[in-house]
């Protein structure tokens, strides 16, 4: 059960209302995650920002959901576990690809370069090494792709730990175990 207040759909008021709305259009309801966030609008405002302003950038959907899954799993988050493998599927990521990419690779080459990457900024609070950097440049990845990275990142540490906080009762169905 979740330890903190949360805004029903019902419930809501002013803007977060029109939130909700944005979120139901996209998602076809509001999920626990955003309930949970909808008790103080002005956050919940700016996270849909955060995944606004990534849409469109240089990293396609299943980059960016493999990064979620990545962060996901470094910061033990079942309900983003569960999020993002309903979210990856619907983007096209492989069940393959979704498990490599929580045990920090990739079947792909370039975007294993991509998880390495991420999986160290995580562990090591952005101090990654100077071979994870190499490697991320060589596999095609450039400085102008660390910004919207490093924006994917927190973002999903921000969700990972205000689950993990408030204990976010999972409304989807469980990620497959390790």
């Amino acid at each position: 059960m979740s330890r903190l207040s949360k805004v029903t759909a019902e419930q809501a008021e002013g803007k977060t209302a029109e939130l909700y709305g944005a979120i139901k259009a996209s998602l076809g309801g509001v999920p626990n995650l955003f309930q949970g966030l909808g008790t103080n609008p002005r956050a919940l405002e700016i996270f849909l920002g955060i995944g606004g302003g990534l849409r469109g950038g240089s990293l396609n959907l299943r980059e960016q959901g493999s990064i979620a899954l990545t962060v996901a799993q470094r910061n033990s988050c079942d309900y983003c576990l569960a999020a993002h493998t309903v979210l990856g599927k619907m983007g096209g990521l492989s069940e393959n690809e979704m498990l490599a990419n929580r045990q920090g690779g990739s079947e792909d080459q370039k975007k294993n370069a991509l998880i390495k990457f991420v999986g160290e900024v995580v562990d090591k609070r952005g101090n990654v090494s100077d071979e994870t950097l190499r490697s991320f440049r060589a596999a095609g990845y450039t400085d102008a792709h660390v910004g919207e990275i490093l924006l994917s990142v927190v973002q999903n540490i921000y969700t990972n730990y205000f689950n993990n906080l408030n204990r976010t009762e999972v409304d989807f169905p469980a990620a497959p175990q390790l």
